[in-house]
């Protein structure tokens, strides 16, 4: 019995461990399922303030009336590239406030309560997956 409770505690112990296997720090672009369901939860969860097709809101470099920045491009034209993996998905999650200086106002939510780190994860792969592979180079040297 005692080897048979040790079994179940041992699998017990493996199993929980599965979500480790997430790495934040590399999202792969390559990973077709991985983009094919990223493409869906942008649509989803990201489109309505960073376009359709990644472009971002108009004149998203100028503040509004309220001091907000507009939602910036997610293609090669903005900035997210000039980020690390971890860093995209530490702002996905947490929202740009836990990251901005002090007095730093935006609408970028966090999205740890709407989606899991496998749907971040996705979402970031989809859209790596949409730059040009010279950027996908300059910006996984980005640490």
């Amino acid at each position: 019995m005692r080897i048979f409770t040790l079994l179940i505690t041992l699998g017990s112990a493996a199993c929980s461990q599965a979500p480790d296997t997430l790495d934040p720090s590399r999202i792969d672009a390559g990973d077709m399922s991985l983009v094919a369901q990223g493409r869906a939860l942008y649509a989803e969860n990201c489109a309505s303030c960073h376009g359709a097709n990644l472009e971002g809101e108009a004149n998203w470099r100028q503040r509004r009336e309220n001091g907000r920045l507009p939602a910036p491009p997610h293609d090669e034209t903005g900035h997210t590239w000039h980020h690390s993996d971890e860093t995209l998905f530490n702002i996905t999650k947490f929202g740009t406030a836990a990251f901005a200086s002090e007095g730093y106002e935006t609408d970028m939510a966090g999205f740890g309560d709407v989606m899991s780190d496998a749907e971040i994860i996705a979402t970031l792969a989809f859209i790596k997956s949409q730059w040009p592979e010279e950027i996908r180079e300059m910006q996984s040297g980005i640490e």
